[in-house]
C-alpha cells in the first residue's frame, strides 16, 4: 500500500518506507498510571509522507535512513494530521542499508 492511499481509521495497513527523521523521545503518561517513551518519525515512500509513532524499545530499532515495513498497522487522525501506528497487533521490521 502507498502512503498517499492512507486515510484516517484504516486497519490492517501494511507499508514499506524510508525513515526521513526521528524526533527526540518524550515521556508520556499512560492511561494505567505509568509512563512510557514515545518518538515520532516521518516516513516516506514514492507517493508521500506520514508520521509514525513508536513506543519504548521500537524507538531504538530505527534511525534516519532506515528502511522499514509496518505490517498490520492502523491509521488515526491527531490534530488534523493522519498518523500511522504499529499498535499492539502490528509488526515493525527494519532493514539497514
Amino acid at each position: 500500500m502507498n502512503i498517499s492511499e492512507l486515510k484516517s481509521g484504516m486497519r490492517s495497513v501494511s507499508v514499506e518506507a524510508s525513515v526521513v527523521s526521528v524526533s527526540e523521545p518524550r515521556t508520556v503518561n499512560k492511561r494505567d498510571g505509568g509512563t512510557a517513551k514515545v518518538a515520532d518519525l516521518i516516513i516516506q515512500d514514492d507517493s508521500g509522507q506520514i508520521k509514525l509513532s513508536l513506543w519504548e524499545e521500537q524507538i531504538e530499532m530505527v534511525k534516519a535512513g532506515s528502511k522499514i515495513s509496518v505490517e498490520n498497522g492502523y491509521t488515526t487522525s491527531f490534530r488534523g494530521e493522519n498518523q500511522l501506528s504499529v499498535g499492539k497487533y502490528g509488526k515493525l521490521n527494519v532493514q539497514e542499508y
